[in-house]
Formats: structure tokens, sequence, C-alpha cells
């Protein structure tokens, strides 16, 4: 295995990652596992007044063949036995399903699930989805996917349930994790240079380091980065972002404290025009949604600068806060994406499964520790792979 993907593997083993959301998904196919057992072992479909297996096979084999029709020979059989005089008995639905179901788990030994067998474990799997922080519809979204590929299903007896269950669950995850899913690397080097990125969210989620993490990904593909210290209310952010430009070789562009972030942006640009660098990495200053005075600053700096991604900020371990904030400021500044920080330290996983799913818009890197190339560009069967994995 070679790139990203095994490099993360790497640092990042299944222990450590979503452990408390990847507990709950293996107790939600153990109870679908009981259930089957106890279905196998003691459901035997009543049929009449009997319910012995020997009786229940009796009616099966006595059961006429019943042999499916058209609607137009169904029309014509009614028509004759209309003129003839006689009348027809009509095999009910429900007959038909009884001894569907005996065949299945007598003849055939097979266990097939219907939604009273699912009704309780699926309610646990929703409750543990949204005890992992997963967004409400989110987790309806999960569920009533499950829902549909498990009813009906038939298991063997005997056979691997775990199987069955996982590779349900598999699907509905990757069904909601692949929702807007958003190549980075193909835009990068698609789009006229040099590629204007700004970086937004509230204080102390990383966002700083992210733009040093970002700048490093795109130095090891081949790309020239400028940074601009656009977060100018700080001189402690100024100064960090020095700090990374000296440790990566990058020029940083940068104004005193207190000046405008735009104008410092907007001379980053102009700089990277002038020495033909291709992407400007820009900081911003941290902030609420509900500063009035910072969004309408931002508002403003995304009227001068014009940025070709806006990349949201904040940190895994916030669950369906980070959720919540990255929709609220895609309102007021529509977001590019997300980068998820400090998910190897995110036992619930809430977050990474939601955030895409209702802002409408991708997660492109999840931070996965303190260095810089603990950045891995989003993948969503990496992503279930951890949580369903060994």
């Amino acid at each position: 295995m070679s790139g990203w993907r095994g490099s993360c593997r790497n640092r990042v083993g299944a222990k450590g990652l979503f452990n408390k959301l990847k507990e709950k998904l293996s107790g939600f196919k153990e109870s679908i596992t009981n259930r089957i057992l106890e279905k196998a072992a003691g459901s035997i479909p009543v049929i009449g007044n009997r319910s012995e297996p020997a009786a229940a096979q009796q009616e099966i084999k006595s059961a006429p063949e019943i042999p499916v029709k058209t609607p137009s020979e169904n029309r014509s059989d009614a028509v004759q036995a209309s003129q003839a005089g006689t009348v027809r008995e009509t095999v009910r639905p429900s007959r038909i399903s009884l001894v569907d179901k005996a065949k299945s788990l007598i003849l055939e030994r097979e266990v097939i699930l219907d939604e009273k067998d699912l009704e309780e474990p699926l309610w646990g799997l929703e409750m543990a989805l949204l005890e992992s922080d997963v967004a409400l519809p989110v987790a309806e979204e999960i569920v009533s996917s499950v829902k549909s590929s498990l009813v009906g299903s038939r298991k063997k007896i005997g056979s691997d349930t775990g199987d069955l269950v996982e590779s349900a669950l598999r699907a509905a995850l990757l069904k909601v994790l692949s929702k807007n899913v958003f190549d980075f690397d193909e835009f990068i080097k698609n789009a006229p240079k040099p590629v204007k990125i700004l970086f937004v969210g509230v204080n102390g989620t990383g966002k700083t380091t992210s733009i040093a993490k970002v700048a490093r990904y795109l130095r090891d593909r081949g790309y020239s980065v400028v940074l601009a210290a656009g977060d100018t209310f700080r001189a402690g952010a100024i100064e960090q972002l020095e700090t990374h430009g000296q440790r990566l070789d990058l020029k940083v562009i940068k104004h005193k404290t207190g000046g405008d972030p735009a104008a410092v942006i907007f001379d980053a640009i102009e700089y990277a025009k002038a020495h033909k660098k291709d992407v400007v990495l820009a900081d911003t200053a941290g902030r609420l949604h509900t500063n009035i005075n910072l969004m309408d600053q931002m508002k403003k700096i995304v009227r001068v600068t014009k940025p070709d991604m806006l990349i949201f900020v904040d940190e895994a371990i916030a669950g369906n806060d980070a959720v919540e904030r990255a929709r609220l400021f895609n309102e007021s500044v529509p977001i590019t994406g997300t980068i998820l920080t400090k998910t190897d330290a995110d036992a619930k996983g809430g977050s990474a499964i939601s955030i895409a799913y209702v802002t409408g818009k991708p997660i492109l890197f999840l931070g996965v520790g303190q260095d810089y190339p603990d950045l891995v560009k989003f993948d969503p069967e990496w992503l279930v792979e951890r949580l369903l994995g060994d």
C-alpha cells in the first residue's frame, strides 16, 4: 500500500480512533446476530392451529403450487369462472407469506428478517449514533438505509451473521460519507494560478497549524506556496505563522498587528502573481458566527480577495458543535469544505460522519496528529474501515 492512505494507517491504527462509536456499531451487529439465533431456535411459523415442525413441514408439502399469472390472465380466469357459475377460492397473501416463511425455516434452513425483528436493534443503533454525536438527520438516514438492506433479507442458519449486518452498515455509512466528495488535488492541479485559499473558523481549533500542514502537503507535491498572516488581531498568530514559514522555508506576507486583514491577503496574492507562485494560503482571525462585526469583516475579505476556496477548520472532538458551527459559517460566507483537526483524539466520530451531510460541503482533510505530515486527505472508505474493521 502506498500514498497517504498507507502512511495514515501507520500513524492512526484502529485503536484510539472513534473507539466508542466502533464499539456501539459492534453492539448492533451482535444484537442482530442474537435476534437471528433466537428466531432460528424457536420461531416456527404457525399455520392453522399447528405449530409443530412436522405439522409445518406437512403444510409445506401439501400446499398447492401457485402459478404466477399476469393481470390479464387473472382477469380471464375470473371471467371464465363467472360464466361457469363456479366460485374460485382466493389464496390470501398472508397464507402465502406464512408458507414461504415455513419453507425457508424448515426446508431451506433460512431465517427471513422482518421489520419486527429489526425494530429493537435499529432503535438501539439510532441511540448509539446519537450518543456518538452523529447529527439526528444523519442518524435517521443511516438507520433507514440499514433497515432497507436488512428487511426481507434471508440468513442461512449457521452462516456468519456478522457479514450480513456489516455489509448493510458499510453501505449505509458510505452512502452518507460519500455525499459531496471533493478531490482537492484535482482542483489545485486544474485551477488558474495562483490558487487563493482562505481558512476560517473559531479560536483554538488548530486553524494556523492546519494551514502549515496544507502548505507542507502542497509543497511535497511540487507546488510553490505563499502564506498570508491575515489574523491581524493577535500578534501571537502572526508569530506562529512566521515560525511555520521558517520551518517550511516559505514566504510569509504580514502587516502590523491591528492592520486590515483584507489588505494583507491582497498583498500576498499580488506577491504570488509577481513571483509566479502556485498557491496562497491565508490565515484569518478566529471568530464565532454570532460576532456580527467579525462576520461582516469576513464578508469584506471575501469580496476583496475573491478566494477560490474557503476552508472551515474545527475540531473533530467538538462533535455536533463543530457541525452546527460549520453550518452557520456556510450560511454567512459559503465554505468550500472542512478540515477536522484532532481526529486521532475523537472517540465518538459524530462530526466526521455528519458534517458533509449537514453542510452539503465535503470534508477535505483530517488532522491526525501534531506533525506536518499528520494530515490525511479525506476518503470515505478509509473512514468506514476504521469504524468497522478489526
